[in-house]
């Protein structure tokens, strides 16, 4: 199977109608794990010029709502887009360039943590942000 038909069959199982924007978003985060969404629009208008604001952030929207898409937001960062969904997993994040990398959670099962007293939740996710600076950052500063 192509790659695009995998995106295609994706979206199809996902409930969604398949569209270009919806297949070229999903490609885009496919290919950019942790991007903006501004980033995103220009790898979108690499394979759909004449596609609009608005057709990409609808795209990662209903993606999202369709679990194909994880939208995380680390603090003081913008949104940012994966592909890597359904597994427990965090985000190492440097404080000085921004980079966002994965990490894979430490205890097995989801939700990976356990809240001392869940207040009556059903907790199905713990998100974790491990924060620092990445190598290149440490090997350039002074």
């Amino acid at each position: 199977m192509t790659p695009t038909a995998e995106l295609e069959q994706l979206v199809r199982t996902a409930g969604l109608r398949v569209t270009q924007p919806r297949l070229a978003v999903l490609a885009a985060v496919h290919e950019r794990p942790h991007a903006d969404t501004d980033s995103l629009i220009g790898a979108v208008r690499s394979r759909l010029p004449a596609v609009s604001h608005q057709a990409v952030y609808d795209g990662l929207a209903a993606l999202t709502r369709a679990g194909l898409l994880r939208r995380i937001q680390p603090a003081g960062s913008v949104a940012r887009y994966e592909a890597r969904i359904g597994d427990n997993h965090h985000h190492l994040v440097c404080r000085t360039c921004g980079v966002i990398v994965d990490v894979d959670c430490a205890t097995g099962q989801a939700p990976c943590l356990h809240a001392s007293d869940a207040h009556g939740f059903a907790v199905d996710e713990a998100e974790v942000v491990y924060w620092g600076r990445c190598p290149d950052c440490l090997a350039a500063a002074p």
